[in-house]
């Protein structure tokens, strides 16, 4: 699902700060700037001239480069190299700032079967993006007083190993030490036998509870999914709604989103790009378009598209609707923000369902056949959002890693984003 997480199977090659759920280069026509452009499937290398020469960071340089032709030019090399080296099919990147031109670009195919090419304007599975609005639910209940960040678990669900010493709080910050029911071997067989199966929350917290606490609450950082499914749940409690519509009504309509959804099968609307996984029983490749993407409910299941995560980006980092009213409370927003550090990284931590890393805010989001970067920058007000249509990692990270890193590197030298990968299992 992603910060990275764990990958489905158990004792997977990685996981990385925070976004997983798991369980082809193109020429184009030229750059554009302030349009959107789409840009075309055939495999080729990128020449060296065009990733050469990128900035380093300078005190006296800004913290976002002005978006001239020449920096969208290095942005078109960066995207095309990575899709390149990874073998990635299909790419969309918006980078918005107020003031500069924006870049809006699709790369390569949304399609590999009939090569249609990826256009800014298909739906893609978010995957752990989820957890950003399911979080922001529940500091919506704190701001009503419904619940105390600090109350424990045992409050609203019972049946939770160590019930009474795991607060909502760790569990927002990933501090719980429960078990990541997305490691579970039969988990993982039971996905992947029949990938449009469906899941209930209850099926996948036995996957996880059926094994012992990993630590003690509060005393590390570590990713899991299985805190987020409870968290949905006490949302769904006190709230007195299904997770789905809770965040429609509250979230999604008044930030004017009408282009996310909270999926209640495998549906994924019209025009949508295909997803590629290797995430299979047989570890052949596979279109994960048609996957059901319950197994990951309040922790990955929702839809998107670019636009909609423009939007998003500003309002889950401010904590205030596009109109300007608060999503949640001042107070209460701080609180999200404060990060501690989840690794070896300095500048990368982990605060309540969003991370912050080397400056920007939001978070990333993989499930099979899909990834995704959703990141602000407060300090220049500038957008990132990156969507692919494969999961398969590179060199040990995710695509949307790589990706995220490339693009940073041209637009902010000074603030790299480099999420952190750590070995699980």
């Amino acid at each position: 699902m992603s910060m990275s997480s764990a990958r489905l199977r158990r004792g997977a090659t990685i996981a990385v700060l925070a976004g997983t759920l798991a369980v082809p280069l193109t020429t184009g026509t030229a750059s554009t700037i302030g349009t959107t452009g789409t840009a075309g499937a055939a495999p080729a290398a990128v020449p060296a001239a065009l990733t050469a020469d990128l900035p380093s960071p300078s005190s006296s340089e800004p913290a976002v480069r002005p978006l001239t032709p020449q920096v969208a030019r290095q942005l078109d090399a960066a995207v095309q190299k990575v899709m390149h080296e990874a073998n990635v099919p299909g790419v969309t990147v918006g980078i918005w700032t107020p003031g500069q031109p924006r870049y809006v670009r699709s790369f390569g195919v949304s399609d590999k079967s009939t090569g249609q090419k990826m256009t800014p304007d298909m739906y893609m599975r978010i995957g752990s993006e989820t957890k950003t609005f399911t979080v922001t639910a529940l500091l919506q209940l704190v701001d009503q007083k419904k619940v105390g960040l600090d109350d424990p678990i045992a409050k609203y669900i019972g049946g939770v190993p160590g019930e009474n010493r795991i607060t909502l709080r760790q569990l927002a910050d990933m501090r719980s030490g429960l078990f990541n029911y997305t490691e579970d071997p039969d988990f993982f067989k039971a996905l992947t036998s029949d990938p449009q199966r469906g899941f209930t929350p209850e099926q996948l917290l036995a996957y996880a509870f059926r094994h012992p606490v990993t630590f003690q609450p509060g005393q590390k950082f570590s990713y899991c999914n299985t805190n987020l499914i409870l968290l949905g749940l006490v949302v769904e409690k006190v709230s007195g709604q299904h997770l789905g519509d809770y965040i429609k009504q509250h979230i999604l309509d008044p930030a004017g989103m009408r282009h996310t959804l909270f999926p209640a099968g495998n549906e994924l609307p019209a025009p949508h790009a295909q997803g590629y996984t290797r995430q299979t029983a047989n570890g052949k490749e596979a279109d994960a378009a048609d996957w059901n993407p319950s197994w990951g409910w309040a922790a990955g299941a929702i839809i998107s598209n670019l636009n909609d995560l423009r939007t998003w980006a500003p309002t889950v980092a401010t904590g205030r609707f596009p109109g300007g009213q608060w999503m949640v409370s001042a107070a209460t927003q701080k609180q999200r923000l404060i990060t501690s550090q989840t690794g070896s990284v300095k500048g990368a931590g982990y605060g309540l369902g969003i991370f912050d890393v080397q400056g920007w805010i939001g978070h990333n989001g993989s499930l099979p056949g899909y990834e995704s970067l959703t990141v602000y920058l407060p300090s220049t007000r500038t957008t990132l959002v990156a969507l692919l249509n494969t999961d398969t990692g590179y060199r040990s990270q995710e695509p949307s890693t790589v990706l995220g890193k490339a693009i940073t590197q041209v637009i902010s030298p000074g603030h790299v984003y480099n999420l952190p990968v750590t070995r699980i299992g």
